[in-house]
């Protein structure tokens, strides 16, 4: 193992800690702070000071390394953003399905790089718009789509083989998937060349998000038909995108959500190979989607 500091360099920073410290003391910091104990956000508590004896044991290959490289602390991509930005894309959806295509058109006219599509709650929850029980909600928190001629107004006209689309919707995700692959092929453009994202998580339904159509097993059943379908059919398109964040604004804290995430991902994983699916073909199309905050634990 090859520490990242020597011992001398403990022992001059040892030196310089104490002497702080003391310093401090004759100040009466500790009569003066807002709280008796800091913490962050999932209750781990925050020092007063950091310093390379808080990583005495580091060993740099093992703990750091490159960028593209295990254990991937430094990012995914060799080169990160200096070679092609992340894509940027607003969450839009509103009303009906033409009323969004004209959101999409000026999200891409102002430099938008891929699209985000935000589905109403009976889009959502599988119901039709003329459905008794989507009275009220239509097209209120996201977009309206009932038939594919709703996706072809919604997508009419945007560059949908250049650009990829993102689409936030779980249960009836194969259905919603399955007019977007059939709207792209009347348009003349094929399934190999369309790229994009379907949330499609089941499991953290069940644990955070709560709209759920059916049990358990068939819902990873069906997750787990679009994984092989979109292996095979629809090579450029992420099939998952495992999310954390749901759990995480659910009550989580930043180690219950990657727990709670990371297992739902390797339940997917165990599904698939029961398939008959090689990992490295199917994996590399998982996506995941944390939350955010301040604080990295």
């Amino acid at each position: 193992m090859a520490l990242t500091f020597d011992k001398k360099v403990f022992e001059d920073i040892k030196k310089a800690e104490d002497r702080w410290t003391e310093k401090l003391k004759s100040l009466k910091v500790d009569t003066c702070e807002r709280l008796e104990r800091f913490s962050t956000v999932s209750d781990r508590p925050i020092d007063r000071i950091y310093s390379p004896k808080d990583i005495r044991e580091q060993d740099f290959d093992r703990d750091i390394g490159f960028p593209a490289e295990f254990p991937f602390t430094r990012g995914v991509q060799p080169n990160m953003y200096r070679g092609r930005l992340w894509t940027m894309r607003m969450f839009a959806g509103l009303g009906t399905a033409r009323d969004t295509n004209k959101r999409f058109h000026l999200l891409v006219k102002e430099g938008q790089t891929g699209l985000s599509t935000a589905f109403d709650m009976p889009t959502l929850m599988g119901y039709d718009s003329d459905s008794q029980r989507a009275r009220g909600e239509c097209g209120k928190c996201g977009v309206a789509i009932d038939t594919l001629k709703d996706m072809e107004d919604l997508f009419e006209g945007l560059p949908i083989d250049k650009i990829t689309t993102s689409m936030t919707i779980n249960p009836p995700a194969s259905v919603v998937w399955a007019m977007y692959i059939a709207m792209a092929e009347n348009r003349g453009i094929d399934r190999n060349v369309i790229g994009g994202t379907i949330q499609n998580d089941m499991l953290k339904e069940f644990i955070a998000q709560k709209t759920f159509m059916c049990p358990p097993i068939p819902s990873v059943r069906l997750v787990t038909d679009t994984v092989e379908f979109g292996t095979r059919e629809v090579p450029r398109w992420n099939t998952i995108s495992i999310s954390g964040y749901h759990i995480r604004e659910a009550g989580s804290t930043a180690v219950q959500e990657l727990a709670f995430t990371l297992g739902d991902g390797i339940a997917y994983t165990q599904e698939a190979l029961k398939r008959g699916l090689d990992v490295d073909d199917f994996a590399p199309r998982f996506s995941f989607f944390f939350n955010s905050h301040l604080d990295f634990f």
